[in-house]
């Protein structure tokens, strides 16, 4: 389990991380979003002890995670896949970490093989592609066969084949009853792994729910709706807080309204029905809608003139 309490982190005037307190549970995959920027990274490394916090405090399976006897053996972490010594194998790595804890040879052997390394176990990391070594991440996050796991962005520059590895994983894991922590920027991924989500925007937390829970948080009803008569079917479910948009002549998308009252307004209106699709919202959707005023670093569109006309102002100057 991880709980932080009031957690803060101040660097100088800015404040990274402002009071955060929330519980990672075991038997759950938890997710932790946010923005860049947001204090995620500061979060995680004060939760493992790189990072000291100004105020509040953090702790793993009940201890702040520098007080474990056996750190590895508590929590695993995944936060910098490219911290290795770029000369060292993969074998080397674990196995120099192994025996820091008397992790025996055995379990060395056990995390390459699940993680999909054997063939490259004894070639140096330099050499390894970015989901390689992520890979050799995960397997030093889980070496010690640990209670609780932290993985940030676990899926960065794997394949297909290594995204659905990672998604099995983080369920395998929380089945077992550990702890995941699992950060991550891409929603689709997060919404078919996460049981449960916290948000952080600006150092704060404004979102610690089940993940189906922030979805439906973050929209009204939406039905689209193909009919011969869609003016007769909008009329008859005039009512507060039910909104329509007519996307072709006999397509419209309703807003505010159950698919049970559309149908049921229809038959009332002899109004012919072709289509009746509830639209789920998405947890992308319902993430920039959470974090629309919590974004720090924001791009904005330009068209090719606008790109051109950037380009141009730049070689002037």
């Amino acid at each position: 389990m991880i709980e932080a309490q009031a957690l803060s982190k101040r660097y100088g005037t800015k404040t990274a991380v402002d009071a955060v307190s929330f519980t990672a549970q075991p038997g759950k995959v938890t997710g932790f979003l946010g923005p860049n920027g947001a204090g995620k990274s500061t979060t995680m490394r004060m939760i493992v002890g790189l990072d000291n916090p100004s105020g509040g405090r953090a702790t793993v399976n009940g201890v702040p995670y520098a007080k474990h006897k056996a750190p590895l053996r508590e929590l695993g972490a995944l936060l910098d896949a490219k911290a290795v010594h770029p000369k060292r194998s993969a074998y080397t790595h674990l196995r120099a970490l192994a025996a820091t804890h008397g992790i025996p040879n055995s379990r060395v052997r056990e995390v390459i093989e699940l993680a999909g390394l054997g063939p490259v176990a004894r070639k140096r990391v330099g050499g390894f592609s970015l989901g390689m070594g992520q890979r050799l991440g995960i397997a030093s996050a889980l070496l010690g066969d640990p209670s609780t796991v932290i993985l940030d962005e676990p899926v960065n520059g794997l394949d297909p084949e290594g995204v659905q590895w990672v998604r099995r994983l983080a369920k395998s894991l929380a089945a077992e009853g550990r702890t995941v922590f699992l950060s991550s920027h891409l929603m689709s991924e997060m919404a078919l792994t996460a049981d449960h989500l916290i948000v952080i925007g600006r150092g704060r937390i404004i979102a610690d729910a089940p993940v189906q829970s922030i979805i439906d948080g973050q929209g009204a009803a939406r039905v689209r709706v193909r009919a011969d008569r869609p003016q007769d079917l909008l009329g008859s479910l005039a009512a507060d807080g039910v909104s329509a948009q007519i996307l072709e002549p006999e397509l419209l998308e309703i807003t505010g309204v159950e698919p049970r009252r559309v149908a049921e307004a229809a038959v009332r209106n002899g109004v012919l029905v072709y289509e009746l699709t509830p639209i789920q919202l998405s947890l992308e959707d319902a993430y920039l809608q959470l974090t629309s005023q919590e974004v720090e670093y924001q791009s904005h569109s330009l068209t090719p003139s606008g790109l051109l006309a950037a380009s141009t102002e730049g070689h002037r100057a």
